[in-house]
């Protein structure tokens, strides 16, 4: 891999790095990255018809998650069914983007390659437009998959064995929290919100808590730290073949967890009792193995750093499945692969329940918290089909399936309760989601949502299952951030949270405006409340803040320091794509990957930085 480019020229100076609390790391967060150029501007996909009717219920097949499908896709729906209804705004509806003569971006970059860049110092005076996200690595979908997506019928099969009850009640929670709640109360502005758990801590003023050094890379290589956790007791961060524990307010090391090798995922979830999952490749790097395989599977607990269990598994007594993806639902570890099927453990004691299986059909990953959704994937190389599928989480059994469209070869999971999820259903795109399904209790379509490439700024990741970032499924409703657009001020820039109905895929009236200077978007949802992170400008601090889903009132829950150091460190961090975590009146950013530094006079770089009340 290249070493990053050279700092841009006409910067401010850079200052020493911001300490935690007292006394300043020397050096710095680092000169900028320079911006890239802009992308050439996607081919506006026409509208399509609405997407058709779910299916008729159908009988399950035997033996769970390992089972082909039996019912061919675009099975009619009957008449009255909801369609997927026009995504363009109502008349007198606020327009979702910015103008088509735009003035110079003012907010940080976009996600740079890799998902990591270099630490930037804010500017001080506006700078040239960011380059935009990295292209998907994926194939590029045909044009007859385009047309298909308009035309086929919405092809949920219900299998009817489905008992209808809740068996596994969900033990774990969100990073920081819990997901919306299926609020059904009918309506595209139904009074919702209210019932968070986040309150307004005695100071909304935050000071730098402590900051976690990056380790040491070699030069020209990236080496994979993801996976960070927090609870009320402890920050918990992965290091170089290591999770390391914090005193979340002072930064002292609790306790550290050995690896086998660098980590490679973390489940978003924590269960209530404090146990996260981390997977890790099977030994040290070297230069005979520079890539070992993400076959080692660790539950933890994260309060004592105990080691609960190590697993992994080989199918059919082959080769160690390799897997990039954990999540939790209730007492089951889901960990999903993308591309040889997926397997799961019981999190109390390791118990391997269910592995890949020689089929025609494999789990490419899963989506945990309130429930367990399957993406799954069937058919010979270049001829895939891929399906949606709500699981039973003790067995795997298969609850209901959703198929999707033949030529789509990705779906990402926004919500598993309701069931939420994206796709990209033509080129390659910025935002990774250019259509969002909302599914019902049955697994059968209640709409379609278009979010038009270019308009919107959530980010979904690449041959990721549970990876959409500044997006947020609750209160019945879908929201997402637009794109910056022009402010009242002279030279500002704004951006808003709007919603969309997941009921009837029309836009809602909702609108959450960031205020001159800023960028908002969610970070998750709080009970009803939209929990949300507004990145400052070059003067002022960023902000994490509530969001009534009923009023839209805004409540300030925490505003960083504004000093330039302390708004370079978060630049770096690029926000929108880091592990950020909220709770308790303090906040975490985190880099998932790190590299060496560009230059030997480069100053010294974090892998994560914490914020709390003063």
């Amino acid at each position: 891999m290249s070493q990053p480019p050279p700092p841009p020229p006409n910067q401010p100076p850079q200052g020493g790095g911001f300490g935690a609390p007292q006394d300043p790391p020397p050096g710095g967060f680092g000169p900028p990255t320079p911006p890239a150029g802009p992308p050439a501007a996607p081919p506006q996909q026409p509208q399509q018809p609405g997407y058709g009717y779910p299916q008729a219920p159908q009988t399950p097949p035997a033996g769970g998650p390992s089972a082909p499908p039996q019912q061919p896709y675009g099975y009619p729906q009957a008449p009255g069914a909801p369609q997927g209804a026009p995504q363009t705004p109502a008349p007198g509806q606020p327009g979702y983007g910015y103008p088509g003569q735009q003035p110079p971006s003012y907010g940080y970059g976009q996600q740079p390659p890799y998902g990591y860049q270099q630490p930037t110092t804010m500017p001080l005076q506006p700078q040239a437009p960011q380059g935009g996200r990295k292209l998907n690595a994926q194939m590029v979908i045909i044009v007859a998959a385009v047309l298909a997506i308009g035309l086929i019928v919405g092809g949920g099969v219900w299998y009817a064995s489905s008992s209808g009850k809740d068996d596994d009640k969900d033990t774990s929670a969100g990073p920081g929290g819990t997901e919306g709640k299926d609020d059904k109360s009918g309506g595209d502005d139904a009074a919702t919100g209210g019932g968070g758990t986040e309150k307004v801590p005695s100071s909304t003023s935050a000071k730098v808590l402590f900051q976690v050094p990056a380790a040491e890379v070699p030069k020209k290589e990236v080496w994979s730290v993801a996976g960070s956790w927090l609870t009320d007791k402890t920050y918990a961060k992965a290091g170089v073949r290591e999770v390391i524990g914090y005193d979340p307010d002072t930064g002292k090391e609790s306790w550290t967890l050995p690896l086998s090798g660098l980590t490679c995922a973390g489940s978003p979830e924590v269960t209530k009792d404090g146990v996260a999952v981390v997977i890790a490749e099977e030994a040290k790097r070297t230069k005979a193995d520079p890539y070992p395989q993400c076959t080692e599977v660790t539950a933890f607990n994260l309060n004592t750093g105990k080691e609960l269990w190590t697993k992994s598994v080989a199918p059919n007594g082959g080769e160690k499945a390799a897997f990039k993806e954990a999540s939790i639902t209730g007492t089951t570890v889901a960990v999903g692969s993308g591309t040889n099927g997926g397997a799961a453990f019981d999190i109390t004691n390791g118990k391997v329940l269910w592995q890949p299986k020689v089929d025609t059909c494999e789990d490419v990953g899963y989506a945990g918290g309130e429930q367990l959704v399957a993406v799954r994937k069937c058919g010979d190389y270049g001829n895939e089909k891929y399906e949606v599928q709500l699981l039973d989480p003790k067995s795997g059994t298969v609850k209901w399936t959703f198929k999707l469209p033949a030529g789509i070869d990705n779906a990402k999971v926004i919500s598993t309760k309701p069931v939420v999820f994206g796709v990209d259903s033509g080129d390659i795109t910025a935002s990774g989601a250019t259509d969002v399904f909302s599914l019902d209790d049955s697994g059968k379509l209640r709409t379609k949502i278009t979010l038009e490439d270019g308009k919107y700024e959530h980010d979904c990741g690449v041959n990721k299952v549970h990876d959409c970032k500044a997006i947020a499924a609750g209160n019945d409703k879908l929201y997402v951030p637009t794109k910056q657009h022009e402010g009242a001020e002279q030279y500002s820039r704004v951006n808003e949270i709007v919603s969309f109905s997941l009921a009837t895929g029309k836009p809602t009236s909702d609108r959450a405006d960031a205020g001159d200077g800023y960028e908002i978007f969610p970070i998750r949802m709080d009970g009803g409340n939209i929990l949300a992170y507004k990145n400052g400008p070059y003067d002022k601090g960023s902000q994490v803040v509530s969001i009534d889903g009923g009023s839209l009132k805004e409540t300030k829950l925490l505003e960083t320091p504004a000093d330039a150091r302390v708004r370079s460190a978060i630049s770096g961090m690029v926000p929108k794509s880091s592990e950020m975590l909220y709770t308790g009146g303090r906040l975490f950013m985190a880099q998932d990957l790190i590299s060496a530094p560009y230059s030997a006079d480069a100053p010294k770089e974090y892998a994560a930085i914490g914020f709390g009340a003063e």
